[in-house]
């Protein structure tokens, strides 16, 4: 018998972050829902390119992530499958820790890497 994956959900209350960013020209906002424990639980991206495919598919993403991560996914497991993904909008970022994203995904991984990764 195969174990079946239970969801951890998130507490209706609970402490985030929220990062603006801008890779090209396409500012967003990163927020972070943490779990009781300090460990991300859910992310959301606001793109300032409302109703774009870009903004639908930011949405898309952070909804499939924030599934995964409540079904046990580990932040770094995630980081491995995500970080060096390349596709546009990329190129200089406004942040100094992360000079250079190859896509929004790439970037979202590399901020969860600096921020609440392994080592």
């Amino acid at each position: 018998m195969t174990a079946v994956a239970q969801r951890q959900t998130l507490p209706y209350t609970r402490e985030s972050l929220t990062h603006k960013f801008a890779i090209d020209r396409h500012e967003g906002y990163l927020t972070i829902g943490l779990f009781q424990d300090g460990k991300p639980g859910e992310i959301f991206i606001k793109i300032s390119k409302e109703g774009s495919a870009i903004s639908g598919f930011c949405q898309a993403f952070c909804r499939a992530f924030s599934l995964g991560l409540q079904y046990g996914l580990t932040v770094q497991d995630a980081i491995v499958r995500f970080k060096g993904m390349r596709f546009e909008p990329n190129g200089a970022t406004s942040n100094p820790d992360i000079p250079e994203a190859s896509s929004i995904v790439d970037y979202v991984a590399r901020y969860l890497e600096l921020h609440y990764g392994d080592g």
